[in-house]
């Protein structure tokens, strides 16, 4: 009772998986991945093991058609299963049983597998599989996948209504400080609008946890430096960096405050 998009990012770097369910914590059951492996979503009557077995697969050198058919001939319940699968390649496999709850079904192409269960109709996998493909393939893969479920939602998403929404995108070496592969991890657990909700959540992920372009760095000269200072003191801070750590700003500001975020300068400035 979910719809999903796995995908691989145009330039072959990043993987990730979106799903919005009238489920309580979609996030949580049905979606993996691993950079530098693949991405799968694992939903209707959900096998969670296909997650790790899937994964599993695709690192010992399995396509994602190979691994799904694997999947399938171990598991006796598969007609009661969903999933799509992207490999390291871009290659795609999604997989729709017969048990599963009308309307179901899936579309897959280069470097995306679409899939649904208890949808409104067709036009659902459509209006998703239509969005992924218009959007720009340079953009981040998450404004991607999101765009995706936005349309599919639009185009009446799953029939008994809304709950919870997810993404994870991952990228080598992607994740807080560099030190794992989680690009974005994010989910809405229970929620009357959980897309509108996760779209929310991902503008704050890239603020407070994506670092800044050079294009949104401002530099520090001697006069902002003494302006910086001052407002973390009239704020109670011993100096500016200290207030950048207690508001988790770090990935906005160089540690040697040579530049600043124009968006945490505005912050500042709006006192």
């Amino acid at each position: 009772m979910t719809f999903s998009i796995v995908a691989r990012s145009a330039d072959g770097e990043t993987w990730g998986v979106a799903v919005a369910s009238k489920f309580l914590a979609v996030g949580s059951a049905v979606p993996a991945a691993v950079a530098g492996v693949g991405a799968i979503a694992t939903q209707a009557d959900a096998n969670v093991a296909w997650k790790g077995l899937a994964l599993a697969h695709l690192d010992e050198g399995a396509t994602a058609p190979v691994a799904l058919q694997r999947l399938l001939e171990e598991d006796p319940g598969y007609q009661h299963r969903q999933a799509g699968i992207v490999d390291l390649d871009g290659n795609a496999a999604s997989h729709t049983g017969t048990e599963c709850i009308p309307w179901a079904g899936g579309r897959t192409g280069d470097g995306y597998a679409i899939q649904g269960n208890c949808l409104a109709g067709p036009e659902v996998v459509e209006a998703m599989e239509e969005a992924w493909l218009a959007s720009d393939a340079t953009a981040p893969l998450q404004d991607r996948l999101v765009a995706a479920l936005v349309a599919g939602d639009e185009a009446g998403g799953d029939r008994r209504g809304r709950q919870s929404a997810a993404i994870m995108v991952v990228r080598e070496e992607a994740g807080y400080g560099g030190r794992d592969d989680v690009a974005v991890d994010l989910r809405v657990d229970d929620h009357a609008a959980p897309i509108e909700e996760l779209r929310r959540l991902l503008a704050l992920h890239e603020l407070y946890l994506t670092a800044s372009t050079d294009d949104e760095k401002v530099v520090v000269d001697a006069g902002l430096r003494e302006e910086l200072e001052a407002f973390a003191t009239a704020a109670g801070h011993p100096d500016f960096l200290t207030w950048v750590g207690t508001e988790n700003y770090e990935m906005r500001v160089s540690p040697e405050l040579a530049w600043i975020d124009r968006r945490v300068l505005e912050i500042v400035r709006a006192g």
